[in-house]
């Protein structure tokens, strides 16, 4: 009876894809999906899924939701706390103008050039260099637009296409400052800031070329056609951004400075980790600029602005990870992994032909949801498995599946930033998505190349 169990598998996995599509919540589509197949096997007589540590309750059914505990636990207590920090800081960041203050700095050469699509092209690796610090799509996206968007178009540069490049910027999510990212360094167990600089930057750098070139012809090749329909654009500034000293560029980037510094990179006798580095940084932040402004009052509220950004990345972020991972479970405990790997295996497809395979798969569910987190959580976890058993590292697999859940979001017509900068140029998401999709379907295959290259 259990040989069907991977076909269950199947059936519960397409009707949570259907769920997703049809814009259920997708953290709850993924807990009940992988609640479904949990309960299926243990009525076909599967026992024993519980992980090393954790004490079988007596009663198979509570086993299940001791599962959960376990993983919600290590989520919340491990990466899961580690992603909440890191964007509660990037919040405050942007709260206090320091974020705005860096995009300003970034952007300010652009003015000196007077080709439009080589400042289009410049944008877009600026911007892509930004997320390592600024690792909200959306947010990135806004301050882009304030900021890279009027630049543009004073150059001549059509609004879709800056808009199209605006929307890509946060693509390749990049740096410990990322979930996404940090989720990848765990699954590889990597520490963040060599995941980074070991897994992330030689797949990225010839990725980020390949993709502003396309930029530049594509974007020019649409506004010569010159066939976009504007309706009224919904560009607004939300409120009146802070006036702080230029020098405010310096604090997003520094704990990424501290964390390269203090590493085997450059200085191993001392270590910094990324949850300490931010909250160093913040301390230092607030004492500033409660030197800078002598409103201590003021300044006290604006930090703990940090906690309450940290609790939106539970609900938005964390507990979708322990939802993604908890199905992830379901999908093993059923067989389909391994029935899905063996299948590989016999095809010859080998380690480069199942990171495609799995890669595709993030790709596909990016791009009909638009949730790039949704997309990598749900299979993140079975990179370490399908690793081991193809006799290759786990970093290989998750380093293009992680890539593939930012990039494909750049051209999902659903995904927020895509709905947020065709807004903000007046155009429909049809219109940015047919100006992405050849750079972004460019730089995935420039992504599986360089980490077969590189990784494989």
């Amino acid at each position: 009876m259990t040989a069907i169990l991977p076909w269950v598998a199947l059936i519960i996995t397409i009707i949570a894809g259907w769920a997703i599509v049809k814009r259920y919540s997708t953290a709850m589509v993924l807990l009940f999906a992988g609640l479904a197949m949990l309960l299926f096997a243990v009525c076909l007589g599967v026992h024993g899924f519980l992980p090393k540590g954790v004490k079988p309750s007596g009663f198979v059914l509570f086993d299940i939701f001791n599962l959960l505990k376990s993983i919600a636990t290590k989520q919340t207590s491990g990466t899961g706390f580690l992603i909440m920090v890191a964007g509660g800081y990037a919040a405050y960041m942007d709260r206090i103008g320091a974020a705005r203050a860096l995009v300003h700095v970034c952007i300010k050469p652009l003015k000196a050039l007077s080709s439009p699509y080589l400042v289009l092209v410049l944008g877009y690796i600026i911007g892509q260099s930004l997320v390592t610090v600024i690792p909200s799509a959306a947010g990135l996206a806004m301050l882009l637009l304030v900021a890279l968007f009027p630049i543009l178009i004073g150059v001549g540069v059509s609004p879709a296409s800056a808009a199209a490049v605006i929307g890509t910027t946060a693509g390749m999510t990049l740096g410990p400052a990322s979930g996404t990212a940090n989720l990848a360094a765990k699954v590889a167990d990597l520490d963040p800031i060599i995941y980074f600089v070991q897994c992330q930057l030689p797949v990225a750098i010839p990725t980020l070329i390949v993709v502003a070139i396309c930029h530049y012809f594509v974007q020019k090749y649409y506004d010569k056609k010159g066939d976009d329909v504007y309706q009224q654009s919904m560009l607004t500034e939300k409120e009146q951004p802070r006036q702080v000293p230029l020098w405010y560029a310096i604090l997003p980037c520094l704990p990424i400075a501290l964390m390269i510094v203090f590493s085997k990179l450059v200085y191993s006798a001392i270590k910094i980790d990324t949850i300490s580095a931010l909250f160093l940084v913040w301390v230092l932040t607030i004492i500033i600029e409660i030197i800078r402004n002598r409103n201590i009052k003021d300044t006290l509220k604006d930090g703990a602005f940090i906690f309450k950004s940290m609790g939106g990345m539970f609900t938005s972020i964390v507990a979708l990870i322990f939802c993604a991972e908890f199905f992830a479970e379901g999908l093993k405990v059923t067989g389909l992994i391994s029935a899905l790997i063996n299948n590989a295996q016999h095809l010859g497809l080998g380690l480069n032909g199942m990171s495609v395979v799995l890669t595709c798969v993030v790709s596909l569910v990016t791009f009909l949801t638009g949730s790039g987190v949704g997309a990598f959580s749900s299979f993140a976890a079975l990179a370490p498995d399908v690793a081991g058993s193809m006799g290759g590292a786990a970093s290989a697999f998750v380093t293009p599946m992680q890539f593939a859940s930012g990039m494909l979001r750049a051209m999902s017509p659903v995904a927020g930033v895509i709905i947020a900068v065709a807004g903000a140029a007046g155009v429909t998401p049809l219109a940015i998505v047919r100006r992405n999709w050849i750079p972004m379907i460019a730089g995935m295959i420039t992504v599986c190349i360089a980490n077969w290259i590189f990784l494989g």
